[in-house]
């Protein structure tokens, strides 16, 4: 009862929060509802963007792969730092210029409006199918399992996640359709500083109680049960080898931080330049300190329960915050999770809205369409893209490798093209649009093929730097014969000052340097 109470409090409290700071926002402006108006700090920016990324299928999927896994899947988050530094330095600086609303905006600037199309379709599509059902399950796995929705509605499990999945869904709709993005960059702030304290506290709780008080002494014990899950170089058979991190991985991490609508919409809402690389290093920063909440714990779950939970993988994360967590704690933290749902689910909604409002809508059904009316096919985007998650979300469940590994899986197969015609857009000026339309389908065959069909012997991250080349090849050859007779104009904008930030030089060489010496200290296991 007293977790209800503490959960329901804090839910509430985000709730009115986010509604006493945007009760004077005009949410009916194309810039206000899509872009927060243009007015987001580095602060808010950076604390979205991580709530945005880490969500229940970090908290549950890592920390499920690492209690199997050990500390080798750090490559996920880590390498994510140096991402952010070419964000913050070459790509945001290039899209505030152009002053974007949408990435595939840009696509349309150097190739054509069929290429931004397709783009923004395929975006669609991957969110329907990977993402937000993704997202939507793992929430309701945890919610489910600290609260026992099951056993209090004396209903079957399988009904009990249903139900959870419906209401965070609706939950989550409520505010990407109500609110827009300064909705759910507020909220995001809130629950995002709440996800670092709360999730610092389980590992550390956890390690002073095994330590007898003292948490070096716990970690020590944790560390000689099984030193070999803290070695971060896995092996070539292992879930990430190694060798991944110079193939497939990197193309990942820049469309992820530089590309990717959901993460890099917060930084287009930025007030200027400077609070835009404020953000993206700050979340650099965030991501080097991550693994201590999404991936410590895992392997700490490993010294509670050996190797029990094995074939429900998924499952260690709730198991170990109702074996640690003081009682009246348990509520807060299920809110604060709660709250990593929702921000994914309602940044997800509102980033295919902006999509399908500004880059299908408005170029193909009403080119004079008022800002007011684009705010309102939005609204009606989230509602139905919500409707589809909740209905797809339960066919994500026993996923071999952890529901981790199949969303990085699935995210594969329109990640990968869309960096390889984003990439080539910046820098093979010689690429034509046929080019790039031919490697998008070229691309997304092979993956299909390669991983779900034929199922080479070959690591799915590898495929994906295979898959780059690929499509490098393919666009080089079509543009031989299809040759890009554009000329790519960049026009400038004055939306926001283009001053770059003092520290972003110094900042961004920090954040490479901790980047290696992890590997370094964390690799001679």
């Amino acid at each position: 009862m007293y977790t209800a109470i503490t959960f329901i409090a804090f839910t509430a409290f985000v709730a009115f929060y986010s509604w006493f700071k945007l009760r004077k926002e005009k949410l009916d402006s194309k810039d206000g509802y899509f872009l927060g108006g243009r007015s987001l700090t580095g602060v808010v920016i950076a604390g979205s963007m991580l709530l945005t990324n880490i969500s229940t299928e970090h908290l549950i999927g890592m920390n499920g792969s690492s209690y199997k896994n050990g500390f080798i899947i750090i490559a996920w988050e880590v390498t994510s730092a140096i991402a952010l530094v070419v964000a913050a330095i070459y790509f945001v600086p290039k899209y505030l210029k152009m002053g974007l609303t949408t990435i595939p905006e840009y696509l349309e600037k150097r190739f054509d409006s069929t290429t931004r199309t397709l783009v923004a379709l395929f975006l669609m599509v991957s969110f329907i199918v990977t993402l937000l059902p993704i997202v939507l399950y793992t929430g309701a796995i945890n919610i489910e399992s600290i609260f026992n929705i099951s056993e209090v509605l004396n209903v079957s499990k399988e009904q009990g996640l249903w139900i959870t999945v419906v209401s965070i869904g609706v939950l989550g709709s409520i505010y990407a359709i109500f609110g827009g993005l300064k909705a759910v960059a507020v909220s995001d702030t809130i629950n995002g500083y709440g996800l670092l304290i709360g999730g610092l506290a389980i590992p550390i709780i956890a390690l002073v109680s095994i330590g007898d008080g003292n948490p070096i002494a716990g970690l020590t014990k944790v560390y000689n049960h099984s030193p070999e899950k803290f070695n971060v170089i896995g092996a070539k058979d292992s879930v990430l080898p190694f060798e991944v991190l110079f193939t497939g991985l990197i193309i990942n991490q820049l469309y992820f931080w530089s590309m990717n609508q959901t993460i890099v919409q917060r930084a287009l809402g930025a007030k200027n330049l400077v609070e835009a690389q404020k953000g993206l290093l700050y979340t650099g920063v965030l991501k080097i300190l991550v693994p201590i909440i999404i991936i410590l714990p895992g392997v700490i779950g490993f010294y509670y329960f050996g190797d029990s939970l094995y074939d429900k993988q998924d499952m260690i994360y709730p198991e170990l915050i109702k074996k640690v967590l003081p009682i009246g704690l348990v509520g807060i933290f299920a809110a604060i999770v709660m709250g990593a749902v929702l921000s994914t689910f309602n940044s997800v909604l509102n980033s295919a809205a902006t999509i399908f409002s500004i880059d299908v809508y408005k170029r193909h059904f009403g080119r004079n369409a008022t800002d007011k009316k684009l705010v309102k096919i939005g609204k009606l985007t989230s509602a139905v893209l919500a409707v589809f998650a909740i209905l797809v979300a339960p066919m994500v469940a026993n996923a071999p490798d952890g529901l981790y590994q199949l969303l990085q899986q699935l995210n594969g197969i329109f990640f990968i093209p869309i960096a390889s015609i984003m990439l080539a857009g910046f820098f093979l000026k010689k690429i034509s649009a046929t080019g790039a339309k031919a490697a998008l389908f070229i691309g997304l065959a092979f993956y299909i093929l390669t991983t779900f069909v034929f199922k080479l012997n070959i690591h799915f991250v590898h495929l994906w730097g295979i898959e780059f080349v690929l499509n490098v090849i393919v666009m080089f050859a079509v543009s031989y014969f299809y040759p890009n007779h554009k000329k790519s104009v960049e026009e400038e904008h004055d939306y926001v000052e283009m001053k770059e930030w003092k520290y972003t030089k110094p900042m961004a060489i920090a954040l490479c340097v901790i980047t290696v010496l992890i590997y370094v200290l964390l690799g001679t296991n």
